[in-house]
């Protein structure tokens, strides 16, 4: 069954309503440029030290430098940094020998070219996000490139950008991602979570 990973959380009250209605991740956004929803590194330590054991919290972020990851990862106790940017392969090394526990994701875009790069970080990556354009656009890119990607790579494939309860089934079972990411789609206005539209959303991702 696939995961999902609710990105965007502000607060407590939405990260604990988004975990209780089945969220698989939930991810905060640290460092992240563009990031609408944006938190200090000790702001997400403090909403994942509040949540159960069994919460997974990911870390999203624009950081790249090898030290600064590493004080991310000791700073917030996030199980998971997903990484934008230019994060090379021996970064991800270095980061990954500082903290073996650590899942590291790297963010690409999806086009032609994303195939070799989605190969540079086999080995390297626990997973590769597949997000339209820099991410964060609440656009859907092509599918059947993230198809390719999926059937190409061995790392697993978390599918990202434009999906939204009414269309995350189709995407899932075009894709067949190991997990799905969505922050706008299941948002209101002031990027605070529509709780019923989080419900729908993995209701409709998890009947796949």
């Amino acid at each position: 069954m696939v995961r999902v990973k609710i990105c965007g959380i502000k607060n407590i009250e939405d990260a604990r309503a988004v975990f209780g209605a089945g969220a698989d991740e939930l991810g905060f956004h640290v460092g992240l440029q563009g990031g609408r929803s944006p938190l200090t590194a000790d702001d997400a330590r403090k909403m994942i030290a509040q949540l159960p054991p069994t919460a997974s919290g990911v870390i999203v972020t624009s950081v790249s430098e090898t030290a600064k990851l590493i004080d991310m990862a000791k700073t917030t106790h996030a199980g998971t940094l997903q990484l934008y940017g230019d994060v090379t392969p021996q970064t991800m090394r270095e980061v990954k020998h500082a903290f073996p526990m650590v899942k590291l994701w790297k963010v690409l875009g999806t086009d032609e070219r994303s195939v070799e790069k989605a190969k540079q970080y086999e080995g390297k990556a626990d997973a590769i996000v597949l997000d339209t354009g820099k991410g964060g656009t609440g656009k859907t890119h092509d599918w059947s490139i993230s198809k390719k990607i999926r059937d190409t790579v061995s790392t697993p494939v978390i599918l990202a950008g434009g999906l939204n309860p009414e269309n995350v089934a189709e995407a899932v079972k075009t894709v067949e991602p190991y997990a799905v990411d969505v922050n706008s789609g299941v948002s209101n206005e002031d990027g605070t979570k529509d709780i019923e539209k989080v419900k729908a959303f993995i209701a409709a991702a998890k009947k796949v």
